[in-house]
């Protein structure tokens, strides 16, 4: 590990002001740190400065509704995520999804925000956080910039933050009609373990849409508008036709964890299982 500076700023303007005085890429904010420790000791990640946010008097975790969106800061972890009630009964996709990130204990320390500027392919809150169209608000001295989250992944270890930037939320709209979700996700093992493939699906009335993870380089987002996968009482062969048309435009990519075939096949499958149960539950 490369020695670095530890600073612990009071307030966002303070941060600003240690943003704006270090080189572009050469500070690395930390909230729960749970990616960050590990990229530090392997030596990927290098900075002259670890930003500590966990103190600023102007940015507290928390979750609030702002302006018919759900609001979670950057400091707030990933079991109080899971904890609120109103995560729970609109985006319980979100809820199954982070509840799969790491261990309890992990959990407690790592930040919604945190997991998504990582920019794993593999990141496990990303396909819920797309089929609900969640925004990163991406702050500055100049003001906020809010960024869909689909667009602000760019590829491994890749993001649209630029300098002097710092992501302090994630933004949900709330859902103004009912949506049925569900996550599915598969490993190579029980446990603790980056995923193979992983998504979300969403039915609405009409649309149908799914967001599949770690099967390319970025989380990305098909829909059928066609209304076949949001209505039970269609044919089986019309689904199954609709199903493999969108988990055919994944072209998977082939990594330690499992094949570009394999990941294909086991699309299918989880899609299908995350479809049924989707229509089983009730929307938000």
């Amino acid at each position: 590990m490369r020695p670095f500076t530890y600073a612990r700023p009071r307030s966002l303007h303070d941060t600003y002001d240690l943003l704006d005085s270090v080189g572009a890429g050469e500070v690395r904010p930390i909230v729960g740190g749970t990616d960050l420790i590990v990229g530090l000791q392997s030596g990927r990640i290098r900075p002259k400065v670890v930003l500590d946010l966990k103190h600023l008097a102007d940015l507290p975790p928390g979750i609030d509704v702002v302006d018919g969106h759900l609001r979670i800061s950057a400091p707030t972890s990933l079991t109080e995520i899971i904890d609120d009630e109103r995560v729970r009964t609109w985006f319980p996709a979100l809820v199954e999804a982070a509840s799969t990130v790491g261990s309890v204990q992990i959990r407690n320390r790592a930040s919604l925000t945190g997991n998504i500027c990582n920019a794993s392919p593999a990141f496990d809150t990303g396909p819920a956080l797309l089929v609900h169209d969640a925004l990163i608000v991406l702050s500055s001295r100049a003001g906020d910039r809010r960024v869909p989250v689909a667009d602000f992944v760019l590829g491994p270890r890749r993001t649209d933050l630029r300098p002097g930037e710092l992501a302090t939320a994630v933004e949900l709209p709330v859902p103004a009609t009912p949506l049925r979700t569900s996550f599915a996700r598969l490993t190579r093992r029980r446990g603790v373990d980056l995923a193979t493939l992983s998504l979300c699906c969403g039915v609405g009335p009409r649309r149908t849409r799914f967001a599949f993870g770690a099967v390319a380089p970025r989380p990305f987002v098909v829909d059928d508008d066609s209304g076949v996968l949001a209505d039970p009482s269609s044919a089986e062969e019309d689904r199954e036709q609709a199903l493999r048309a969108m988990t055919a435009q994944a072209s998977p990519i082939t990594d330690v964890r499992g094949g570009a075939d394999y990941r294909q096949a086991m699309l299918l499958v989880l899609s299908r299982r995350a479809l049924a149960t989707a229509l089983s539950r009730n929307g938000g």
